[in-house]
């Protein structure tokens, strides 16, 4: 039996991330943990640093997002030791993530961030599925005003642009009708 909470934590991250195949962010892992108040936040992040840091999951920075995702020490390790997780702790973790799949999987499926380049800005957008990249566009504005409101309009209108793209790509040529 696990002595440590901390440890059980890590081996819940582990679990949970083994049983979706595309990575969670930083504030859905918290969301999880918070509404289950299994722990506090400050403690939550420090595992996620530990788990980092002992390179049994590895993150990522998409704009003011962290997203993680399992390695193949910590799917290892979690083959080791996830026995040692709690029925009910297995159970909230199935439930959160059957509930949520879709939204979760949403979430993390349409990305949007920015960077300066010169004296430009570049707005990089994708969507992903599972680790495949779907779609990816790079657009440069002048400002960085610009490069956040095509942040904020991807996350809106993601679904909406990317149907247009396809259909617009797929599309019969005017002179092979």
């Amino acid at each position: 039996m696990i002595q440590e909470p901390e440890t059980l934590y890590k081996l819940m991250i582990l679990y949970m991330l083994n049983k979706v195949n595309f990575p969670l962010t930083n504030s859905q892992l918290t969301q999880f943990f918070l509404d289950k108040e299994y722990t506090t936040y400050f403690t939550l992040q420090q595992v996620l640093a530990e788990l980092c840091e002992s390179n049994l999951i590895k993150s990522r920075q998409s704009g003011a997002s962290t997203r993680y995702e399992l390695t193949a020490d910590g799917r290892e390790t979690l083959g080791f030791f996830g026995k040692d997780i709690s029925g009910a702790a297995v159970s909230d973790m199935d439930s959160y993530i059957k509930e949520n799949k879709f939204r979760l999987r949403s979430e993390v499926g349409t990305t949007s961030d920015y960077y300066k380049e010169g004296s430009d800005y570049i707005v990089r957008c994708e969507v992903r599925e599972g680790k495949s990249l779907l779609f990816s566009v790079n657009v440069s504005v002048p400002d960085e005003e610009e490069a956040q409101a095509m942040c904020l309009n991807w996350k809106q209108q993601s679904q909406a642009i990317y149907g247009y793209i396809i259909r617009a790509l797929m599309a019969p040529r005017e002179n092979e009708k």
